[in-house]
């Protein structure tokens, strides 16, 4: 037990130092790129800053999430404040839509209208933000646990996916500095727009489903009724529900019926541990006697 608690509070410990770490880098980096993109006027390096801005809100969000899973619970929240873990998980895959569509729309806008730039303050501006970004993003990577999490993920994700546009900048700018063809920097932000929307939608699809209260990816709700089905003792399950506490804990309730109430206990303790190795801790059971069952369901008829 002792070693468990250590090993929670390293990886809290550990978290939440990736989370400060990336939001005070980002925070900087983003007010030199704004300083840089209005004194070169260059739209890209502004149109990144402003990207990199909703990323450093997404961070805060997430660390807020990360933060309010672990409150304990009250009267009034018996669950405590897990479930924003996957609300804040929703809202991070939208906001990065979101910053896709304007890199979209932007690049398309320069496609039809370009505007000529420095290209080697662009290069140099941007490198600066790859190893920000990239730094940030293996803070969040070097954590096994990462996908097991939803918002460690999102974050994990966000600056993968600013250090790839990073990279595109940085690339667009070398080529601008020595062929002037302004018309590559909206062509590469399109590219790296399709990376983003392929790798966030995953993201998108596990949170939603999340949300509506449905049974976590990874999870399938028949084969947990079988593991129930095949402890001894039991000879049905139904009314069976799975559903996330938050973006890293899998709840379950389910009727049972067992074929001798009076061993109600050695059959519950088998099935809490089948569920354990299933990776659901939350479990609820309510207990049926197999004759008082059909006695029931004779009466029903």
């Amino acid at each position: 037990m002792e070693s468990h608690h250590h090993e929670h509070n390293h990886q809290l410990t550990s978290l939440n130092k990736a989370f400060i770490i990336g939001i005070t880098l980002n925070i900087a980096f983003v007010i030199v790129e704004f300083g840089v993109g209005f004194y070169y006027n260059s739209l890209g390096l502004l149109s990144d800053a402003g990207h990199n801005l909703g990323d450093v809100a997404s961070l805060v969000l997430a660390m807020l999430a990360f933060r309010l899973q672990k409150v304990h619970p009250n009267s009034r929240y018996t669950y405590g404040y897990k479930k924003s873990t996957i609300l804040v998980s929703l809202l991070n895959a939208v906001i990065l839509l979101v910053a896709v569509g304007i890199i979209i729309a932007e690049s398309v806008d320069k496609l039809f209208h370009p505007v000529s730039v420095d290209g080697s303050a662009i290069a140099w501006t941007a490198g600066v933000g790859v190893v920000i970004n990239a730094l940030t993003a293996w803070l969040f990577m070097k954590d096994k646990d990462k996908d097991k999490d939803l918002n460690v993920k999102g974050a994990y994700l966000h600056m993968a996916a600013d250090a790839l546009v990073s990279v595109g900048v940085v690339v667009s700018g070398i080529i601008i500095t020595y062929t002037e063809w302004s018309i590559i920097d909206p062509i590469i932000g399109l590219g790296i727009a399709v990376i983003i929307i392929v790798s966030t939608w995953g993201l998108l699809h596990d949170s939603l489903r999340l949300s509506l209260d449905g049974v976590p990816v990874g999870i399938d709700a028949q084969k947990i009724q079988q593991l129930i089905m095949e402890q001894p003792g039991v000879e049905n399950c139904h009314h069976l529900h799975i559903w996330a506490l938050s973006t890293t804990e899998t709840a379950l309730t389910a009727h049972i019926v067992i074929d001798n109430i009076t061993q109600l206990e050695e059959v519950k303790q088998h099935i809490k541990e089948a569920l354990e190795e299933a990776g659901i801790h939350h479990a609820t059971l309510e207990f049926e006697d197999e004759r008082t069952t059909c006695c029931k369901e004779c009466c029903e008829d």
